[in-house]
């Protein structure tokens, strides 16, 4: 079976702490796959409004997540804090790449990485549209 695998840039712009609750525990003890994906979008949102964002309004215009992956590194426990580090990466007409490593600040082992996919989105239209150009110049891209 083929193994998903992300590839991460050397350097993440955006940094973010996010501590480890016990709700995010699965029965096993450690880091629940579910609670990943809720880590990541807090992230995504911070990374956001580090731009002056938000997922509702990024120049105007919307985002909407189109597909996640995520790669386990090592468990994450409860009361450890994660550094989520977030970039933008594989930018197309309509959409991006969001790219995070999840790293635990306590020892700096990789807990995690994940690949978010978004798209820039019009809901009143109900249709996908261009990544605005204001973005791409706050992303770098």
């Amino acid at each position: 079976m083929a193994r998903i695998k992300i590839a991460l840039p050397e350097k993440f712009p955006f940094h973010t702490d996010v501590r480890i609750r016990v709700t995010d525990v699965n029965y096993a003890g450690h880091l629940g796959n579910d609670s990943v994906l809720s880590i990541v979008h807090e992230a995504r949102d911070r990374w956001l409004r580090s731009m002056g964002y938000t997922e509702l309004n990024v120049e105007g215009t919307s985002i909407i997540m189109n597909d996640a992956a995520i790669v386990y590194k090592s468990e994450g426990y409860p009361g450890e804090t994660l550094v989520v580090a977030v970039t933008a990466g594989d930018v197309h007409r309509k959409g991006c790449d969001v790219l995070y490593r999840l790293t635990c600040k306590e020892d700096g082992r990789e807990v995690a990485r994940a690949k978010t996919g978004i798209v820039f989105y019009d809901f009143s239209e109900k249709r996908m549209v261009m990544v605005p150009e204001g973005f791409l110049k706050a992303i770098g891209d």
